[in-house]
């Protein structure tokens, strides 16, 4: 028989608790080139706090993400983001023989964190023993999105060989995927698929919970298919799988890369309050922390006469 977890507190996605946030809290990373940077935020008060780590999209950093996670922190959750090695902070030269493995450095960033839960806690004034280890998430943005989804079973390709190695980590109890990137091969730009040849991911194997976020106008460059290429990693992947979909909204998803970010082309408050609504309550059902908050949020949509988007799960 099972023991019965605590729900953590504070337990709602309708108050906000005050956050506290450490940075940079540094982790030895060795054959990694440099040390892995991190931030962590948590709220000052509750127990029992469910872990969500965060991983930026191509060229961000720990700081980027705000909108987002000192959302997700102020509701609850200890929010852990790294800094990849592809960010702009880092400025990797194009030529580094790290690059071709860019994105394998980042599911290493993500295993690492997990890895060191025992230091990034310590590093919180007051966040020791205050922490659920047994409800773990991760969420990402982007490129981001395939490095979570490589945590959940997602393969990576090779292109020579057709071969991909399972990378999942089954700490990871469930997923967040944002406008992230689709099937490689042909539906790839002759840009794309010359300069990312990590792009080539393998869903059949991406069997753990997720929900994956797109939005209907996000016309990435890097496809010749258009906004439908992000909806991938629902259709392809098996399991239990639920699907955003955000009218109007562009890659950046209305303003969750930053506040002020430059790159976000359609600020839309609106629609970031969604996805913050959307992800919270999604991950509170999936790690089993509640479940009214989901369906409630599905039912206000579908019975909505000028929804901001629309979900569907299988």
């Amino acid at each position: 028989m099972s023991a019965t977890r605590p729900a953590p507190v504070p337990a709602t996605g309708t108050s906000s608790a005050p956050v506290v946030s450490v940075k940079p809290v540094v982790l030895p990373a060795p054959g990694r080139g440099e040390d892995l940077r991190v931030r962590v935020c948590a709220p000052v008060t509750g127990s029992a706090l469910p872990v969500l780590l965060f991983s930026h999209g191509f060229g961000s950093s720990l700081d980027g993400y705000g909108p987002l996670t000192d959302f997700w922190a102020a509701q609850g959750f200890v929010v852990i983001q790294p800094t990849h090695l592809d960010s702009r902070t880092v400025a990797l030269p194009a030529d580094d023989p790290r690059t071709p493995r860019i994105w394998r450095f980042r599911v290493e960033d993500m295993k690492r964190i997990l890895d060191r839960l025992d230091d990034l806690e310590a590093a919180v004034p007051g966040l020791a023993g205050r922490v659920d280890r047994s409800r773990v998430a991760a969420a990402g943005h982007s490129f981001g999105g395939q490095t979570v989804g490589n945590l959940l079973g997602l393969r990576v390709l090779d292109p020579r060989t057709g071969r991909g190695e399972d990378l999942s980590d089954p700490r990871v109890g469930a997923g967040v995927l944002l406008a992230t990137a689709g099937r490689g091969g042909a539906d790839l730009t002759p840009f794309a698929a010359q300069n990312f040849p990590y792009l080539n991911p393998d869903f059949a194997h991406m069997s753990a919970p997720a929900l994956v976020v797109v939005g209907d106008r996000d016309d990435n460059p890097l496809t010749v298919r258009g906004p439908d290429w992000m909806t991938d990693p629902y259709v392809l992947s098996p399991g239990d799988k639920s699907l955003l979909t955000l009218f109007g909204a562009e890659h950046s998803l209305g303003g969750i890369a930053g506040y002020e970010a430059k790159e976000t082309t359609d600020e839309n408050p609106g629609r970031v309050a969604l996805v913050q609504r959307a992800t919270l309550a999604y991950l509170r059902h999936a790690l089993g922390i509640e479940d009214t908050g989901w369906p409630a949020l599905r039912e206000a949509l579908a019975g909505s006469a000028d929804p901001l988007g629309r979900i569907e799960s299988k």
